[in-house]
């Protein structure tokens, strides 16, 4: 088991990671919770023992269930038990039960103590670090939510096994991710130490940033078309079969080529990314159908976007977030990329 210290201050906790640590939960309940929530979805299959009453809550499959009507009915169903704030909620799945799981529980009695067990590699190199949650609108990913940190995080590696290859991709997405935030090589370590890299670099931002004044918006990186990709999707005349770590890989190649066409970065960086990409296997290429009008629509929405369209961009001194890029350029990358004009 390694353990990655998130600090900040009283409210530090700890992440496990490590094979089987899913059965530590019980030790890492708020003392005096009398009754846990556990808030999954009928594909993630993972059964968990708080060792106190509990019941679970089902919420819906995929991205779609990430709306403010599955936080209604959640926070509904915690009223009707009796949920209390010195109770707790426990989320098990991937990224979209931790962001819905842990904005109900911001939000109910105006906020109560959630464990996330992680049971994507998604969740665990990412979504569930940091205390940020949320769901989507029509208009686009994570417009509504809140910064709320958890009592402690599991990611319990032995879990992983029967995770599905698209899913396992999409965990690998987000992981190339950090390659570019200081951690070169990833790919060449153990599972559970890449795993374990990955949470220790994002506590440190964290820590640093916990409302993402700052650096902490560099985690964003390869996310605006990502996230602009999966709202479009989510359009029923798109409707695309799209995980958000091949979102991630697809932005990352699309912030790279953003880079080199505004002289940031050279080729040779450019095949970098690409070379990461490749290494887990990526591929960088937009859906079909995607429109170019529409992907940038959704960019100039996404919360970075205060002084036009805004990047988190590659550069000689490294990472950094960049405003106002020229509509153009975006728009002629994108075509660049297989979108339609």
């Amino acid at each position: 088991m390694i353990q990655v210290p998130v600090v900040l201050g009283e409210r530090t906790y700890q992440v496990l990671v490590g094979s089987g640590t899913r059965h530590s939960l019980s030790a890492l309940l708020p003392v005096g919770a009398r009754r846990a929530a556990v808030v999954t979805q009928e594909a993630v299959g993972v059964e968990v023992d708080p060792g106190i009453e509990n019941r679970r809550f089902v919420i819906g499959p995929g991205e779609a269930a990430k709306t403010l009507s599955t936080v209604e009915d959640l926070c509904r169903g915690f009223a009707q038990w009796g949920l209390t704030r010195a109770d707790v909620v426990v989320s098990v799945g991937g990224g979209v039960v931790t962001d819905v799981a842990g904005f109900a529980a911001a939000s109910y009695h105006r906020g109560l103590s959630v464990v996330h067990v992680a049971t994507t590699l998604l969740a665990q190199v990412d979504a569930a670090i940091g205390g940020k949650t949320g769901v989507n609108l029509p208009e686009g990913k994570n417009l509504v939510g809140a910064f709320w940190q958890p009592a402690a995080v599991i990611c319990d590696t032995e879990v992983l096994a029967s995770l599905p290859a698209r899913e396992w991709a999409s965990g690998l997405g987000e992981m190339a991710k950090y390659s570019f935030l200081g951690e070169p090589g990833l790919e060449e370590l153990a599972l559970d130490e890449r795993i374990a890299r990955c949470v220790a670099l994002k506590a440190e931002v964290v820590a640093a940033d916990e409302r993402e004044d700052g650096r902490r918006a560099l985690l964003n990186y390869g996310h605006t078309l990502a996230h602009a990709l999966e709202a479009v999707g989510l359009r029923p005349d798109r409707a695309w079969d799209l995980r958000h770590g091949e979102a991630v890989a697809t932005g990352l190649a699309f912030a790279a080529l953003l880079a080199e066409r505004l002289g940031r970065i050279g080729a040779d960086r450019v095949g970098d990314h690409l070379r990461v990409l490749g290494a887990y296997g990526l591929a960088a290429e937009l859906p079909a159908g995607a429109r170019v009008g529409d992907l940038v629509e959704v960019m100039a929405r996404d919360k970075k976007a205060t002084a036009g369209l805004t990047f988190v961009l590659d550069g000689r001194a490294g990472l950094e977030v960049v405003a106002g890029v020229p509509t153009a350029q975006v728009e002629q990358i994108l075509v660049a990329m297989g979108a339609e004009p």
